[in-house]
């Protein structure tokens, strides 16, 4: 077994939600595109910080989301309007993510999860969604940062890899309230 087996179940979950869907069909309202990346910022920025601070991701820092997230939320969030609300699946993956900020393997287990996806689903996502899609675009080639990802992970992870594809199972739930049938 690897851990893309061991947590196929999970990922395949996550990917057969209704959100994701909307995200793939191409017609994505960019309000509601953008209140996902107001969700996705924290989540990453706290990651991607706590990673850091155990090294992570010292020889791939340009993996790193959070700016991305940040600047495609910026292009497309009317500069009139307050912030839109963060959903409580965001606040529930952060305070996930405190519990476990002094483990560099279950962070790694995070950063497998939403930075892989990144750079594998991600690729499909960026050619469907309003705007710049400057988070799913990379300064180098995408397989060798997957390389280095999976360099630094093993099968010890599954279940805290599990433990992320449900809260972002749970983020493409939350969202569904903004979606207009």
């Amino acid at each position: 077994m690897n851990l893309k087996e061991l947590t196929k179940e999970n990922h395949t979950n996550a990917e057969r939600q209704a959100f994701v869907k909307v995200l793939m069909g191409g017609k994505i309202d960019p309000k509601v595109y953008a209140i996902y990346l107001w969700n996705q910022f924290p989540q990453y920025e706290i990651l991607e910080l706590m990673a850091a601070q155990h090294g992570l991701l010292d020889d791939i820092p340009m993996i790193a989301r959070k700016k991305a997230i940040m600047a495609d939320f910026m292009e497309l969030w009317p500069k009139d309007e307050d912030a839109p609300e963060v959903c409580e699946s965001t606040k529930k993956y952060i305070l996930h993510l405190k519990t476990i900020m002094d483990d560099p393997k279950k962070l790694m287990a995070h950063i497998y999860v939403r930075h892989m996806g990144d750079l594998s689903g991600g690729q499909m996502i960026a050619k469907r969604v309003p705007g710049s899609g400057n988070y799913y675009k990379f300064d180098a080639d995408v397989n060798e940062y997957k390389e280095k990802i999976r360099a630094k992970c093993d099968d010890s992870m599954a279940e805290e890899a599990k433990i992320c594809f449900d809260y972002a199972t749970g983020l493409f739930k939350d969202m569904m309230q903004y979606v207009s049938e």
